[in-house]
């Protein structure tokens, strides 16, 4: 059973959003999604909704790589503010790296991230987190 609402795609690749939108359309997800560029764009958008319990994601799917915050610098802001927020956001990463480095730095953020993903997100994926999760 699905228990995602909201969902906050971080991604600075508009062809991703492209592909994420696709995807929620072919698995009839009626889901709430925003889509932010960067990291500091969702830290802001997370902050707007603090105080609505209703908006706050349930889910952000997280890319590593992108210009003003990456997925990193979004993380250490996620973890100042998550004992804030009214209920517990899974976070997923998803990424083109497959540096074992990055996979590596995504483990010290254990209590933060739930799985690393790599790209592209395919179907199977996309059903495991929504609907198998």
């Amino acid at each position: 059973m699905m228990k995602f609402n909201n969902v906050f795609i971080v991604d600075d690749d508009l062809v991703y959003h492209f592909i994420m939108k696709k995807l929620f359309a072919k698995c009839n997800f009626n889901i709430n999604t925003s889509y932010f560029f960067n990291g500091l764009e969702a830290i802001e958008g997370l902050k707007k909704k603090m105080d609505d319990e209703q908006a706050i994601p349930d889910l952000i799917l997280l890319d590593i790589n992108m210009p003003v915050y990456d997925g990193w610098q979004f993380l250490e802001e996620f973890k100042k503010l998550k004992n804030f927020l009214k209920k517990e956001i899974i976070v997923y990463l998803v990424s083109s790296s497959n540096d074992i480095s990055d996979i590596n730095k995504s483990e010290r953020y254990d209590q933060e991230v739930k799985k690393y993903l790599f790209k592209p997100m395919t179907i199977e994926n996309f059903q495991n987190i929504f609907v198998n999760n």
